[in-house]
């Protein structure tokens, strides 16, 4: 159901091939074929030698804004058939580059998860919203190995340490994060919670902590526990005001026997 999509850099890379400007009349004509295209084709067509389309359709191949298939004009088989024509197509992977990082398609796919369970459950939208992106950061730790500033810097968040605290300096749902903040921003928050629990990072946690130039979330280290209260004087078990005989040290009464008073 969802498409492959490329990283940033090669997103990057496959864009600026298409600036070469014999390449992009290439691959305007062949993803506008209602069926794949071959080299002679694609050269006939463009009024282009066959070699210099070769040379441009592998490197739109290469940047995998094409894809290649491999089928025989003649519609014979078998022995003397002839080898199959190398032929291009409008590639399945999706190539897309913002700057700054912004993810869109993933907090549509969450909203969109969330109303459809939402109406065939009754559970509350927001409640569904929470728990798909808590469980979606977790999936996204689980692939390979990484650290929780390598995890955000590969999903766009630009993380930077602050003290011990890290702060997002970018926020891939930006513009949907202004115009729908309670919605959004609660959003990123599970997702980010989910990935601090994919990785199992016990000592840092996702707040809400907006400010300008931003991402609304920011991870803090998670606070000591207090610690307990200071033992009681002359009792050097320290056991909250109880004496080592078990007796409560708050208590009042007489003494029992065996107890010794001067």
């Amino acid at each position: 159901m969802d498409h492959p999509e490329e990283g940033p850099d090669t997103a990057v890379s496959a864009v600026a091939a298409l600036d070469e400007p014999t390449r992009r009349r290439l691959y305007d004509h062949v993803v506008r074929q209602p069926a794949p295209v071959s080299r002679e084709d694609a050269a006939a067509a463009l009024g282009l030698a066959r070699q210099t389309a070769a040379f441009h359709l592998d490197r739109l191949a290469d940047e995998s804004l094409l894809d290649v298939v491999y089928e025989r004009r003649s519609g014979r088989t078998g022995p003397g058939a002839g080898r199959p024509a190398k032929l291009y197509k409008r590639s399945t992977t999706q190539v897309s580059v913002n700057l700054p990082e912004r993810h869109y398609e993933l907090a549509g796919r969450l909203l969109a998860q969330a109303v459809e369970e939402s109406e065939a459950t009754g559970e509350p939208v927001r409640a569904v919203l929470h728990r798909k992106a808590h469980d979606l950061g977790e999936q996204l730790a689980g692939q390979g190995r990484t650290t929780v500033l390598g995890l955000l810097e590969r999903h766009g968040f630009e993380p930077r340490p602050d003290g011990e605290a890290i702060v997002l300096g970018n926020c891939p749902f930006h513009t949907l994060a202004r115009e729908h903040t309670e919605t959004v921003c609660g959003m990123n928050l599970h997702l980010l919670r989910g990935a601090l629990a994919g990785l199992d990072e016990s000592g840092l946690q996702a707040c809400l902590a907006p400010s300008p130039g931003h991402c609304c979330v920011r991870l803090e280290p998670v606070p000591s526990p207090p610690a307990g209260p200071a033992p009681a004087r002359g009792n050097p078990d320290g056991a909250h005001g109880v004496f080592p005989d078990g007796r409560d040290g708050s208590a009042s009464g007489p003494p029992r026997d065996g107890d010794h008073h001067e």
